[in-house]
């Protein structure tokens, strides 16, 4: 597992669902493949969400439509940057 590589400076709202499942496709690659990203326990996901630089989005501000989102579009980037292999 890798850090982020964070290189602007902009913030990162709940709302930005793209920019946080590619955050987490740079943190995690290959080591969290499709079968994988579906299993994650959304506690976890809220945590490392909250661990992205510049997210400006608080805990109590997050629910279960933008986690569900954010796990759905991590699939899709993760499908684009590796592939369609389970």
């Amino acid at each position: 597992m890798t850090e982020f590589n964070w290189e602007d400076d902009l913030p990162i709202s709940w709302s930005d669902h793209e920019d946080i499942a590619m955050k987490l496709v740079e943190r995690f690659g290959a080591d969290f493949g499709e079968s994988k990203i579906y299993r994650i326990r959304f506690t976890d996901l809220l945590d490392w969400v909250l661990q992205i630089p510049n997210f400006s989005g608080k805990r109590e501000e997050s629910n279960e439509t933008h986690l569900e989102i954010i796990q759905a579009q991590w699939v899709y980037e993760w499908r684009h940057q590796h592939g369609n292999n389970k």
